[in-house]
């Protein structure tokens, strides 16, 4: 049996999620980078893609708010000088 195009795209998701959180625990990513914001930013938008394909309403609101802050990190910028 075939994965379904919401298991892809959140598959995806949740693995480029994961990938963030592990690389930041393995002290080789900062949580303050850019490229972990959008690390979860896309990771989240694909889960939130695929939890609206299956109609899971909760997920989507989880995985989309996640998305949005992400965001909101990734435009505002660094840290530094804060």
């Amino acid at each position: 049996m075939g994965l379904t195009a919401a298991e892809w795209v959140g598959s995806a998701g949740v693995g480029l999620l994961l990938a963030a959180f592990f690389l930041n625990l393995a002290g080789r990513l900062e949580a303050s980078s850019r490229a972990y914001a959008g690390m979860n930013a896309v990771g989240a938008a694909a889960a939130t893609a695929s939890a609206w394909m299956i109609g899971f309403l909760p997920f989507v609101v989880l995985e989309g708010t996640w998305c949005l802050v992400a965001l909101w990190s990734l435009l505002r910028g660094p840290k530094e000088g804060r």
